[in-house]
């Protein structure tokens, strides 16, 4: 029935509930599994104060380099989940995007045909998925999706 299936997360406990229903469900099916977090960009427009301060290249490259770091951790988590319950799993990490178009775009490149995906992740700096991305990737994509909640 679905052949590829991409699980979105950002570690979060929602979306560990996601990759547990979709790594079983992989697992039941004999799917190909595609794990996939996505980290947004610096956010430029909280780099003004009233102080005056602007984010510096430096500033940019630690953002990113953190984002990375969560995102490898949180993959490699999701990775080892999937391997206990007998599943292989690729992972994927998406820099600097918008989470609802880099998981439309990487789903549609990649043949997926189920999406799973939490409902919200988690707010914050750190946030990689949220709710608004899930509401955003059910109205852009043609794929299925499974929501978890």
């Amino acid at each position: 029935m679905y052949k590829h299936i991409l699980i979105a997360t950002d570690g979060s406990e929602l979306a560990e509930k996601g990759l547990e229903q979709g790594v079983k469900l992989a697992g039941k099916l004999g799917s190909k599994v595609t794990l996939v977090t996505v980290s947004e960009p610096f956010p430029m427009m909280a780099t003004a104060s009233s102080a005056g301060w602007i984010a510096s290249p430096k500033d940019i490259e630690i953002y990113n380099e953190n984002q990375k770091n969560q995102a490898e951790a949180v993959l490699e988590k999701a990775r080892l989940y999937a391997q206990d319950l007998g599943v292989k799993a690729d992972v994927k990490y998406i820099e600097e995007r918008w989470p609802a178009e880099a998981i439309v775009e990487f789903a549609e490149k990649s043949d997926v045909d189920l999406i799973v995906m939490a409902s919200h992740g988690r707010r914050g700096i750190g946030r990689l998925l949220l709710g608004s991305q899930t509401s955003e990737v059910l109205t852009h994509t043609k794929t299925a999706i499974l929501v978890v909640r």
